[in-house]
């Protein structure tokens, strides 16, 4: 006789969640003022707006875009600001800031996704594989969403995890 094989995972009450299907995936693009700045120190507004104005922006264009300086200049912030009025209809996303804070504010953006599901009282894996580049930041920010709740939060794969949290009773 045989004996019927049973997928276990697929008919636990387990929410799998992988960052992977949440997080925007759209291409990014940097931004960096130090190109327009006179000796690689000074920004002269003349130039700078003229510079702002003639610009193909559309190199942007449904891009995540992160805005910065990579140089030690200073910079007014109206600069920053005018960058932000010729992305404003051109990129998917901008933020001020490296790629670091680029990728941080996507990962919040998919945290708010996720935690838009019905997950009270659930029994929650994060898989742990996927194409972060802030991993550490990701994993952390979206347990403590998610610890007050949830029943418990594993990591890695349904069919091993490794428990995270587990609400008392």
């Amino acid at each position: 006789m045989e004996e019927k094989i049973i997928n276990r995972v697929a008919n636990s009450p387990l929410v799998s969640l992988d960052f992977d299907e949440y997080i925007d995936q759209s291409d990014r693009a940097f931004f960096d003022i130090k190109d327009c700045l006179f000796q690689g120190m000074i920004l002269r507004e003349k130039d700078f707006r003229s510079f702002i104005k003639d610009y193909n922006w559309s190199q942007y264009q449904d891009k995540n875009v992160a805005v910065f300086c990579s140089v030690d200049a200073i910079v007014p912030t109206w600069a920053y600001m005018l960058v932000a009025t010729k992305l404003h209809n051109v990129a998917n996303k901008m933020v001020f800031g490296q790629e670091q804070e680029l990728e941080k504010e996507l990962i919040d953006e998919a945290i708010n996704i996720i935690l838009d599901k019905d997950l009270n009282e659930a029994k929650v894996v994060i898989k742990g594989c996927g194409n972060l580049k802030s991993r550490d930041y990701a994993f952390f920010e979206l347990t403590k969403k998610l610890t007050p709740k949830v029943n418990s939060i594993m990591y890695g794969e349904p069919c091993s995890t490794v428990p995270v949290y587990k609400k008392k009773k």
